[in-house]
């Protein structure tokens, strides 16, 4: 892993958590303004969507890259190592397929939108400044799938990897029976 994707991987969690604070104080006080004092901003509910499509588009690919998005791979485990293998560089190279076109709909969707030049509804911002988080977050999740896609092409991964949750499920059953209870020898 080189420093630049260490660096964006900090700056994502860094993002992310602030954003969910944001998003947590804004509607705290909005809520406190609003039932406590019979006021509130005009502006809280459109901040936290705006607020929330951040961090829904940047864990997209946090997920990615902490392994945690689910996927059917049961065939493919059954498969020989090398037709694993080929599985993983076709579906990696599916997921890199989306992922850039997605970024690609995006970035011509910004162009629009800065043409357009509207703004946010209840906030004096060009509405283009706040869906930056589409292209962000379709270039991070890019990046994790072709990070994914390299790993299997230089044999370091067998395919793109997914959370496993049976197998989660059945250590976790394991690990809470008594000792000697339901292990195989």
């Amino acid at each position: 892993m080189t420093a630049l994707t260490r660096f964006i991987g900090r700056l994502e969690e860094a993002l992310l958590a602030a954003l969910l604070v944001a998003m947590a104080l804004v509607t705290f006080i909005q809520i406190v303004l609003r039932y406590v004092f019979n006021s509130g901003f005009t502006w809280a509910q459109e901040a936290t969507t705006y607020l929330f499509a951040w961090l829904v588009l940047l864990g997209i690919s946090y997920g990615v890259k902490m392994k945690t998005h689910i996927g059917v791979d049961v065939w493919v485990k059954k498969m020989s190592p090398r037709a694993q293998r080929v599985a993983g560089i076709a579906a990696a190279g599916i997921c890199v397929a989306y992922g850039a076109l997605l970024l690609i709909a995006s970035l011509r969707y910004e162009s629009v939108m800065v043409t357009l030049g509207i703004e946010a509804e209840d906030i004096s911002v060009p509405r283009w400044v706040f869906l930056l988080s589409l292209p962000v977050g379709f270039s991070l999740l890019l990046l994790r799938y072709a990070l994914a896609a390299w790993g299997i092409l230089a044999g370091k991964e067998k395919g793109v990897l997914l959370a496993d949750e049976a197998a989660e499920t059945i250590k976790g059953m394991r690990q809470d029976l008594p000792s000697g209870h339901g292990r195989t020898r």
